[in-house]
């Protein structure tokens, strides 16, 4: 059972570094005024995981709201 479990949660791992990097994929594959536009969405609010990466997005393409 413990195998069974440890699979399960190797899995579940695996699947949700999968989903950040497509996340992370898309937020890149955005237009200037996209991410611009995803930034102003979460500007209020800098600590959501969202908002960090599209601010380091901006930062690397030296962008500003």
């Amino acid at each position: 059972m413990l195998r069974t479990r440890i699979k399960r949660r190797d899995a579940d791992q695996a699947l949700a570094l999968r989903r950040l990097a497509s996340i992370e994929e898309s937020i890149t594959s955005l237009g200037n005024e996209d991410l611009l536009d995803l930034a102003d969405i979460f500007a209020g609010n800098k600590q959501t995981p969202l908002s960090i990466l599209a601010a380091a997005e901006m930062d690397r393409r030296n962008i500003t709201l």
